[in-house]
C-alpha cells in the first residue's frame, strides 16, 4: 500500500507558517481517513506506509490532520504525538453525544481540537468547551456575519484560520477582523501594488541566475563573482558540505568545491542562491515552495523527458514565484533574464511540456488528485512514482533549507 500526502499551509499574522495541513489518501481509491475502523492504526502514519514520516513533511511545525467520525471514535488520534498535531473534526461528521464524549476525551489527552468548516450548525455548540481551533471558510458564510462570530469565539479563547485566503487584500481584511491564521493561496502570487525597486544586489543575484541558465556555464565568471563575496563562498561550501548533496568528500575550497560540484550542480547552487536573496524580506514558505517545486519539476521533468536537460525543470520550478517575491508580473521579472524560450513560456503561462510539470506541482499542493492522475495516464507515469517525487522533494527543500541557505 502506498500513501499519498499533501501539505497546506497554515499562516500566522505576519505571514510565517504556523502549521501544514496534511491531505491524505491511502491507495488510488481511498481517500485518508474515511476508512474502516480496523484500519484506523498508527500504523497508517508509520514509513511502512509513507516514505516520509510527519517530521519530514512538517519540520518543527504542527500538523492539522482531518478525522472522520469512525477514527475519532477509535481514538486513532491518540496514537499520534500530542504535541505535533491538530485534530481536524470535519464538518460532515454525525454529532451525537457518543462523538461529543470521544472528542472531548481526546482533548482530556492533550490534543488540541480544532473544528473544520465551521458552518454555524447548532450541532457545535457542545464543541465550543473544549475547541482550541475553528477554521471558518470565508467564501462559505457572509462576511457581515463573521465579526460577531469573531468577538464570540475570541470570548471563549479559540483561535480563528480564515480559509480559502486568496489575495492579500482578502488576507488583510481578515487579520484587521481578528483572526489569527490564514490558509489560502494568496501567498504565492504577487502583491503588485507594493512593487519592490531592484537595488544593485538584486541585479547581481539576476546576473547570476541568468549564469546559471546558460548552456555552457562560465565558471570562471561565478567563481569571480563568488569571490568577491565571502558570504558567497562560505554558503556555497555549506552547500557542498550538505549531506542531501555531497555525503563522503569534505569541501575546504572555492576552487575544489566548483571543480567537485560540476556544472550541473553549480548551476544548482547559483540558481538557489540568487533566488535566495531575490526572495529577502518575504516569508520564508515562498522560498520552501519554491525549493519543492524546483525539486519535483526536476524529477518529473527527466521522467518525461530523458533525451532533455532536467535543469530546465528544476529552474522553472524554482522560478515559478518569482513574482510573488519580487511583487512584479511574472512577465516582467523574466524578461530581465536571458533564459531558454521554453522556461520562460512555461513560467508565463504558455503551454509546454515544462508547463504541465509545474501546475502538476501546484496540483500537488492544492491535493487536486483527479489533475494528478491525469498527468499520470497521459504521461505513463505511475501515480506512485510521482508521489514519491513530491515526498522526495519535500525531504531535499526541507535538509536544503535548513543546511545550506540559512545565514546563521
Amino acid at each position: 500500500m502506498f500513501a499519498y500526502v499533501a501539505r497546506q499551509p497554515i499562516f500566522d499574522v505576519d505571514r510565517e507558517v504556523f502549521a501544514y495541513e496534511l491531505l491524505f489518501r491511502i491507495g488510488e481509491d481511498n481517500c485518508f481517513p474515511d476508512i474502516p475502523p480496523d484500519e484506523a492504526t498508527s500504523k497508517i502514519l508509520t514509513s511502512t506506509h509513507l516514505s516520509l514520516g510527519i517530521e519530514e513533511i512538517t519540520g518543527d511545525k504542527k500538523a492539522f490532520i482531518n478525522f472522520h467520525r469512525d477514527t475519532l471514535m477509535f481514538r486513532f488520534p491518540t496514537s499520534l504525538d500530542a504535541s505535533k498535531v491538530v485534530i481536524e473534526v470535519v464538518e460532515t461528521v454525525d454529532v451525537d453525544d457518543a462523538l461529543i464524549a470521544a472528542c472531548k476525551h481526546i482533548r482530556g489527552l492533550g490534543y488540541p481540537i480544532a473544528l473544520d468548516d465551521y458552518d454555524m450548525d447548532g450541532k457545535w455548540e457542545a464543541f465550543i468547551p473544549f475547541t482550541s481551533i475553528v477554521k471558518i471558510d470565508i467564501t462559505e458564510i457572509a462576511h457581515e456575519e463573521i465579526p460577531a462570530l469573531v468577538k464570540r469565539f475570541k470570548s471563549n479563547k479559540i483561535k480563528l484560520v480564515a480559509e480559502k485566503i486568496e489575495t492579500y487584500e482578502e488576507f488583510h481584511t481578515f487579520k484587521e477582523m481578528g483572526f489569527d491564521y490564514f490558509q489560502g493561496y494568496f501567498l504565492a502570487r504577487p502583491e503588485i501594488v507594493r512593487h519592490r525597486k531592484i537595488g544593485p544586489n538584486k541585479l547581481t543575484m539576476l546576473e547570476l541566475l541568468s549564469l546559471s541558465s546558460q548552456a555552457n556555464l562560465n565558471l570562471e565568471k561565478v567563481q569571480a563573482i563568488v569571490e568577491r563575496d565571502p558570504s558567497l563562498t562560505y554558503l556555497l561550501l555549506r552547500f557542498i558540505n550538505n549531506p542531501m548533496v555531497n555525503k563522503r568528500h569534505k569541501i575546504n575550497s572555492l576552487k575544489h568545491a566548483l571543480n567537485f560540484m560540476g556544472e550541473v550542480e553549480v548551476k544548482k547552487f547559483i540558481a538557489l542562491l540568487a533566488l535566495a536573496n531575490l526572495s529577502d524580506g518575504q516569508p520564508s514558505e515562498l522560498m520552501q515552495m519554491a525549493l519543492v517545486r524546483a525539486k519535483f519539476c526536476e524529477l518529473v521533468y527527466l521522467a518525461v523527458n530523458k533525451q532533455k536537460s532536467a535543469h530546465s525543470g528544476f529552474l522553472v520550478g524554482l522560478l515559478s514565484l518569482l513574482d510573488a517575491m519580487m511583487e512584479q508580473r511574472i512577465e516582467d521579472v523574466v524578461s530581465k533574464v536571458p533564459l531558454d524560450d521554453d522556461v520562460k513560456d512555461a513560467l508565463c503561462g504558455r503551454h509546454n511540456v515544462l508547463r504541465e510539470c509545474l501546475v502538476l506541482s501546484t496540483q500537488f499542493e492544492i491535493a487536486r488528485w483527479a489533475s494528478i492522475k491525469q498527468f499520470s495516464a497521459k504521461h505513463g507515469i505511475s501515480q506512485s512514482l510521482l508521489h514519491s517525487y513530491y515526498n522526495e522533494a519535500i525531504k531535499w527543500a526541507k535538509h536544503l533549507h535548513n543546511a545550506a541557505l540559512e545565514k546563521t
